[in-house]
């Protein structure tokens, strides 16, 4: 069979790309603006570059007119930290894709603790086994509803016992497998 992508609607496409491209990471994107902590969970996203180091994130729109918090924090700001999802947080991770105002932040409304590890980012969150901390890098110009940010990794956090001597990493991260969560194991 062969899918002709300009004869798919929206939805459909979507669906079919996200149970075909799979595990996707899913993690945090978290942003700051006048104070308020965005925390938006994403699976559309992926490394890009290892030099420079860069992933390349899709954010939505709230509506045809109005970017999503993330995508106006980060524009503003320049900023964002990636928090991986385990299984430990999960549950906090879903929680946070229901839509907020701009004046509400998911950290306070989901009780999720945080932590503030580089003064010129925003916070990670704290039960995260890792965290990018990412400068605003370019964007992509496609049309349709998303906008591609390409992000560039400047720092990473990454738990003491989860980085071996041969700087091999072992986290238990939550990828997308379609529409259902998988824990990313070792074969």
């Amino acid at each position: 069979m062969i899918l002709d992508y300009k004869n798919i609607e929206d939805m459909t496409r979507y669906k079919i790309m996200s149970d075909t491209v799979i595990p996707r990471p899913i993690a945090w994107i978290v942003t700051e603006d006048n104070g308020v902590i965005n925390a938006a969970p994403f699976s559309y996203f992926i490394p890009l570059s290892s030099n420079p180091a860069t992933v390349i994130v899709a954010i939505g729109m709230k509506d045809k007119t109005t970017p999503k918090d993330t995508l106006a924090n980060i524009q503003k700001h320049k900023k964002a930290t990636i928090c991986f999802a385990n299984k430990d947080n999960l549950e906090q991770l879903k929680l946070c894709a229901t839509p907020l105002s701009k004046e509400q932040s998911e950290v306070k409304e989901y009780s999720i603790e945080v932590q503030k590890v580089l003064e010129d980012f925003p916070p990670m969150i704290s039960s995260s086994q890792s965290a990018l901390f990412c400068d605003y890098y370019s964007t992509v110009e496609i049309p349709g509803k998303t906008t591609p940010v390409i992000l560039e990794i400047k720092k990473q956090f990454i738990e003491d016992n989860r980085i071996d001597e041969n700087s091999h990493i072992e986290v238990e991260n939550i990828g997308r497998n379609g529409a259902f969560f998988s824990a990313m194991v070792k074969i």
